[in-house]
């Protein structure tokens, strides 16, 4: 039977997440996108709440909770809806640690899982998108090659969060014209992590570009060894954490453009009570909540390991729209004063464009 209401379980998550966008996150997210960083007290006490090591088993060093899909796209949400940036730097180990989980090797596990279930916060991310126009994961121009027993790398990505501090990246490419990963460490030989990415939205998360000159990788570290791994499973994993995320920045952009219209009087009363206010602001609510039941469907399968790249897919794409249009539609309900940086609904805005091109920076 399906359920759209959260279990008990979950919904102590959800609050849990939503106490600390408020108290936390609410606080600092205009401050931290004009200084283009983020606190470290703030991704520490983040850290603090296992939101990615809770997943991983005891043999491991982890508390053992359950993987589940639906749980990771409410907190997604929760955690985008009070910052998108910050959501993207708390959650960006997960990149690399649910993929290992998922389809590492035993050996994979061992070696790498540990290392996220400290107490402190520790870096990881994941290079996925490539600069050039025609980029399709499924295509991918970053190759991967055998010589001599181990994996060569060469290739050029972009949009990859963190990778400064990262400490372990998990590099996308195509071996043998399929898009495979492999794990590798900072340190690599042939890793060149360029400048800070300029980027219009998300400016409190850290973007780079990477270059891959002939970077060697031992056959050990192709994600599942020479079983390789699901490419098109981890993609819908990233799509539904975005869709999720779209979700967040949307509903934050909605509920603040529906209390200032409220609260707004022009000509005598509220400007909610003006009909193309009103029906605006109706459309919004509308959108947010059918994409939230896509994401939780596509989530739903994936937990179920049934095939969900068409559920993932679709929400995705109607995710991407919905973010722009609502971010948008909240800055027209302010009128002049959405286009000034005294209200956040202009930094949803620019948040809210940019999910069309952040494939793969989220994970759940």
């Amino acid at each position: 039977m399906v359920s759209f209401s959260p279990s008990e379980e979950q919904q102590m998550i959800m609050n849990m997440v939503r106490q600390f966008a408020v108290n936390e996150m609410r606080k600092h997210y205009r401050e931290c996108d004009e200084n283009g960083g983020i606190p470290a007290g703030i991704i520490e006490a983040a850290w603090q709440l296992g939101l990615v090591s809770n997943c991983i088993p005891e043999e491991y060093g982890g508390v053992g909770g359950e993987r589940s899909m639906v749980t990771g796209a409410l907190i997604a949400e929760e955690l985008a809806w009070g910052d998108l940036a910050m959501a993207m730097h708390i959650l960006c180990p997960a990149l690399v640690v649910l993929p290992v989980l998922d389809m590492g090797t035993e050996e994979q596990r061992k070696k790498y899982l540990p290392a996220f279930c400290g107490d402190k916060y520790k870096a990881a991310t994941a290079a996925l998108i490539e600069p050039r126009f025609d980029f399709d994961p499924y295509s991918l121009s970053t190759s991967a090659r055998l010589d001599n027993g181990n994996y060569v790398l060469s290739g050029q990505k972009c949009y990859v969060p963190l990778a400064a501090d990262a400490e372990l990246l998990l590099i996308y490419a195509s071996l043998d014209g399929q898009s495979q990963c492999f794990i590798i460490e900072r340190d690599t030989v042939g890793l060149d992590i360029g400048e800070r990415e300029k980027n219009m939205g998300i400016k409190a998360l850290a973007t780079y570009e990477l270059a891959l000159k002939d970077c060697r990788v031992s056959k050990g570290n192709r994600l599942g060894a020479e079983n390789g791994c699901d490419f098109a499973r981890i993609m819908n994993c990233s799509r539904v954490a975005l869709a999720a995320m779209a979700v967040g920045v949307a509903r934050a952009a909605f509920e603040y453009s529906r209390d200032y219209a409220k609260e707004r009087v022009a000509f005598g009363e509220p400007i909610a009570a003006r009909q193309a206010i009103a029906f605006m602001l109706a459309e919004m609510a509308i959108e947010i909540d059918a994409t939230r039941l896509m994401v939780w469907e596509a989530a739903w399968k994936l937990d179920r390991r049934e095939e969900a790249t068409r559920e993932a897919s679709l929400v995705k794409l109607y995710a991407d729209d919905m973010a722009i249009v609502t971010t948008d539609r909240a800055v027209q309900i302010l009128g002049g004063h959405g286009y000034v940086r005294e209200h956040p609904v202009e930094l949803w805005l620019r948040n809210g464009r940019g999910f069309a091109t952040f494939d793969g920076m989220a994970m759940v």
